[in-house]
């Protein structure tokens, strides 16, 4: 916990403010989640669509969406007046994986959104997390439409350690996307109570 002196001799605690990535296949409802949980007003990158997509951004499943992030979203979250959580959302397009080193340095841990008519589009959000040792969780986004695979089932065709969580999640609401955030950090806690440290972007 940082402080800071004031005037008098007062101590001011400052929040711990931690970084905490949401990634997750294209068209998933990464820059939902943010917006929806995030208590000022986020900051976005998305772009419209365009013909030069075609044949490069599947589209299967989500026809109707006509913007993609282009560098991430940005949000904050604070919880109570000691933690504050900054929200990186990454992009979810394979052309766009360049940021994604630049955007997980001295994260916490990561939110791998699912949708499980697209599942295998959570595989290089679940192998890179597991590469760099990051803590991660899995959320089932709740969509209209989508198969309803209960979440044993999600953990096996991820292929995810039976540690990982795998939760349901409704992104467009504050109060679901906010469970999914204490659910990643009380993942991280654990892991650190158990001596998993996370191993730093880059090592």
């Amino acid at each position: 916990m940082d402080y800071e002196h004031s005037e008098g001799d007062a101590e001011t605690v400052l929040p711990t403010v931690v970084k905490i990535l949401i990634a997750g296949g294209f068209g998933v409802g990464k820059t939902t989640l943010v917006g929806a949980v995030s208590e000022t007003k986020p900051l976005r990158t998305e772009e419209v669509l365009s013909e030069q997509g075609v044949g490069v951004d599947d589209l299967s499943g989500v026809e109707m969406k006509s913007t993609t992030t282009v560098a991430m979203d940005f949000g904050r979250i604070s919880f109570g007046d000691d933690l504050v959580l900054y929200l990186f959302g990454t992009p979810g397009q394979d052309r766009f994986w360049f940021v994604w080193d630049e955007l997980a340095l001295g994260a916490l841990g990561a939110v791998v959104l699912a949708d499980t008519r697209r599942i295998a589009d959570c595989f290089p959000s679940v192998d890179y997390f597991e590469r760099h040792r990051l803590p991660f969780i899995v959320a089932v986004n709740c969509f209209d439409g989508a198969h309803s695979y209960n979440l044993d089932e999600v953990q096996t065709a991820l292929n995810l350690d039976p540690d990982v969580p795998v939760m349901l999640c409704d992104a467009r609401k504050r109060e679901s996307s906010k469970e999914v955030l204490i659910t990643l950090l009380q993942h991280v806690m654990k892991g650190r109570g158990a001596g998993r440290a996370p191993q730093p972007v880059g090592s």
